[in-house]
C-alpha cells in the first residue's frame, strides 16, 4: 500500500482496512509543522490521523494532501488576509483548520509556518486502519454481517475530503483548532514508524486559481488516492 509494513495493533476489537499495521503511535511534535507547506505535506504521508471516540479508537493513514502557501498563494483561504475564519492558518502549527464547502462537507487541515505566517496542508485521502465499523457508520455505509468491506468498497469510506471528514465525524464547530499534536485531543496525528514509499507529485485538484502548482502530493498505486490513479515507477 505504499507503507513499510509493521506489527498488528488493535484496540477495543477494531479491525484493519488495509494491509499496513501499527505500531504504538506518537503524536508529532509542533516542530513537525512548523516549517513550509510543501515540506510538511510530503512528510505527512504515512503518518497517521487519530479519532479518539467513546470506546473506539479510529486511525487511518495518509495518503493523500496538497500544500497551500498562505498570502502569496491565490488558491489558498489566507490569500485574503487575516479574518475569523482562517484566523487558525496564521496561529500555532499543528492546529486544525476546518472549513465547509459546497454545502454539503467538511475539510481539514492542518497550520503550517512559525505562527503569524499563514500555511497549511489539505487532507485529500486516508487508508483505513481501526474502526472501520465506526467510519462506516458515520458515511452511511451498511456493512451487514461481515466485519470488513469487500476491497473494491474500501476507498468509498475514506478516498477524499468530504468522505474522509464524514468517516472521521470532522466537522468545524467540533474540530476547527483542534491541536493535533496533542494526544489529549480528541482529534490528532501521529507516527507508527512506517515510512511511505513511491511518493509523487502532482498539480493541485478541484480548483481553478494555480491549479497548475505541484503541490499534490500522493501515494502511487494506493487505492485510496482520490482523483487519477498513478501506478507506482
Amino acid at each position: 500500500m505504499g507503507s513499510k509494513p509493521a506489527r498488528a495493533h488493535k484496540k477495543d476489537g477494531a479491525e484493519s482496512a488495509g494491509s499496513a499495521h501499527l505500531f504504538p503511535i506518537k503524536p508529532l511534535h509542533r516542530a513537525f509543522f512548523a516549517g513550509h507547506p510543501r515540506h510538511v505535506a510530503r512528510r505527512l504521508l504515512g503518518k497517521i490521523l487519530v479519532r479518539e471516540a467513546p470506546g473506539v479508537r479510529l486511525t487511518a493513514r495518509i495518503v493523500e494532501v496538497e500544500a497551500y502557501l498562505g498570502e502569496e498563494d491565490p488558491a489558498a483561504h489566507a490569500a485574503a488576509g487575516r479574518t475569523l475564519r482562517n484566523s487558525v492558518l496564521f496561529g500555532p502549527p499543528g492546529h486544525a483548520y476546518v472549513y465547509f464547502i459546497y454545502g454539503n462537507h467538511y475539510c481539514l487541515n492542518v497550520s503550517c509556518e512559525p505562527e503569524g505566517k499563514a500555511g497549511g496542508v489539505l487532507f485529500r485521502a486516508v487508508e483505513p486502519l481501526t474502526g472501520i465499523e465506526e467510519m462506516a457508520r458515520a458515511r452511511g455505509i451498511e456493512l451487514g454481517d461481515r466485519r470488513d468491506l469487500p476491497k473494491k468498497e474500501w476507498p468509498k469510506l475514506t478516498s477524499g475530503p468530504g468522505r474522509m471528514s464524514q468517516a472521521f465525524s470532522i466537522t468545524r464547530s467540533r474540530d476547527n483548532d483542534c491541536d493535533l499534536t496533542s494526544s489529549a485531543s480528541s482529534l490528532w496525528i501521529g507516527d507508527d514508524g512506517s515510512r511511505a514509499r513511491n511518493i509523487v507529485a502532482t498539480p493541485r485538484i478541484g480548483i481553478t486559481k494555480a491549479a497548475e502548482l505541484p503541490l499534490r502530493y500522493l501515494i502511487a498505486g494506493n487505492p485510496f488516492v482520490s482523483g487519477a490513479k498513478l501506478r507506482p515507477k
